[in-house]
């Protein structure tokens, strides 16, 4: 039940993300940004950020890829790019909203499996399959295997996204171990090709997200509990009653000052695995 309630509430904030990224600052993915040296980390530049993540990932994509697997594809519009660029992409995407947007993005150049990763079933192969920020939610004891299993001989798995280093506490929740990641891959038919470190060209996104809670959100919410207490104090009073333990995690997890670029740097690593299927 727990876990059913943690996926809603994702599928949720990804929804709600879509929705104010897409409508007011034209933000095509949903997915960090690369900040490059000189760029100055904005939400009015965060979609040129966003598109050096994307040509990032494209320009390290193996020559010889014709087909990929994109799991967790958001609202599908990297995958359109793939697609525009000539390759053949197909997408894992379980949440019902984006589907919709997905669908209507690609049409019939690309199916769309409307499951987890775990749950796929196909007997499809393809010549490398993409993790872009979606590696963190998936079962890190199942993933290698299953990857394996639709890859054709020679394929490639690319992961680019954010690693624990350690078992310490951390405000910024999410991400795989890297250890164990690291030790189930050197038991796996996976070589490492590629593994490059982008964690100081990542971290300022957890700056931006925390400075746009503070100066945006929260005085916004401020503004809105003041219309309640002026024209319904009685109601305002029973919500934040009923509701106090939830707003008390809610303040919790946006509002400590925890949530930093450089606690960020310090308990994770974001990173860029390319791995070939060898065995």
């Amino acid at each position: 039940m727990k876990e059913s309630k943690k996926t809603v509430s994702r599928e949720i904030g990804l929804e709600i993300g879509h929705i104010v990224g897409k409508g007011l600052f034209q933000l095509d993915h949903l997915h960090y940004g690369l900040w490059k040296k000189g760029l100055e980390p904005s939400i009015l530049n965060l979609h040129i950020a966003q598109d050096e993540y994307c040509k990032f990932i494209i320009s390290h994509i193996p020559a010889e890829v014709k087909s990929i697997l994109d799991v967790g594809c958001g609202a599908g519009a990297f995958s359109k790019r793939l697609v525009d660029l000539g390759y053949k992409v197909d997408c894992v995407c379980p949440t019902e909203y984006q589907n919709k947007i997905v669908e209507k993005l690609l049409g019939e150049t690309s199916e769309i499996f409307k499951c987890k990763f775990e749950d796929i079933q196909t007997s499809k192969k393809y010549d490398m399959i993409q993790f872009c920020e979606s590696f963190q939610y998936i079962d890190l004891d199942r993933v290698l295997d299953i990857a394996a299993s639709l890859l054709n001989p020679g394929g490639y798995m690319l992961i680019c996204d954010f690693f624990k280093k350690c078992s310490d506490a951390c405000a910024i929740k999410g991400g795989q171990k890297l250890d164990k990641f690291l030790d189930l891959l050197g038991k796996s038919s996976f070589k490492i090709i590629e593994d490059i470190d982008i964690t100081a060209e990542t971290a300022p996104n957890i700056d931006l997200v925390d400075r746009t809670t503070k100066e945006v959100i929260v005085p916004l919410a401020g503004a809105v509990e003041r219309f309640f207490q002026s024209q319904h104090p009685i109601v305002l009073k029973l919500i934040k009653w009923k509701y106090r333990k939830k707003i008390a995690k809610v303040e919790k997890k946006y509002l400590t000052d925890e949530k930093s670029g450089k606690n960020f740097t310090q308990y994770k690593t974001y990173r860029l695995f390319v791995c070939r299927k060898v065995k």
